[in-house]
């Protein structure tokens, strides 16, 4: 449970990326097949997911360490 308390912004941030790569794919993706994230649902989720948590991982803020 204490994990999910420390990270829950980055949590957040892959859940809403992923939402966001998905209805990348569905609505623009590649119909060709040629483009290498958007032309599988699977791909563009993950890069989703990846991306969002990147960003809101800097908002993280560190709890100093204590001794």
């Amino acid at each position: 449970m204490n994990f999910i308390k420390k990270y829950l912004i980055t949590i957040f941030g892959v859940i809403i990326g992923a939402i966001g790569g998905y209805l990348y794919f569905h609505y623009v993706g590649c119909s060709g097949g040629s483009c290498a994230i958007t032309s599988v649902p699977v791909n563009s989720t993950l890069y989703g997911a990846v991306m969002g948590g990147l960003l809101l991982n800097m908002f993280q803020k560190e709890k100093p360490k204590t001794e």
